[in-house]
């Protein structure tokens, strides 16, 4: 019994290993994102605002999210989000949007940065 057991965790194992091998890598780094971000419009409730059609979004403008003051002016003053704009706030948020209100995930290295940048702006 212990050999088809050992036999099944091997093969899960070996296809989370695959499933990962094949997800674009901005998506890998986005898991850690997700605690307080959805890619879901109709995720409400969550820390932060849905990432859903982040490309060429205005800052502050996902709907049904209390944003801080600083993405109110930042919206108000026409910024979207590109892929410069966003690896930058991936980097220093506060340099990008003075005030905001997130926190990176920690150990974000440029190539990191980029990655889930070209993912959440590609969809």
């Amino acid at each position: 019994m212990r050999a088809p057991l050992a036999a099944l965790v091997a093969l899960a194992s070996a296809l989370a290993a695959r499933a990962d091998a094949q997800e674009p890598a901005g998506a890998v780094v986005f898991r850690a994102c997700q605690a307080c971000h959805s890619l879901d419009p109709a995720r409400p409730g969550m820390a932060g605002p849905h990432l859903a059609g982040l490309n060429g979004r205005p800052l502050g403008a996902a709907a049904g999210f209390d944003y801080s003051p600083a993405f109110r002016a930042a919206q108000a003053r026409g910024l979207v989000w590109n892929r410069d704009r966003l690896i930058a706030y991936l980097a220093d948020p506060d340099a990008v949007v003075p005030g905001g209100w997130m926190s990176p995930p920690a150990g974000l290295g440029q190539a990191d940065r980029a990655a889930v940048a070209d993912y959440l702006l590609g969809r």
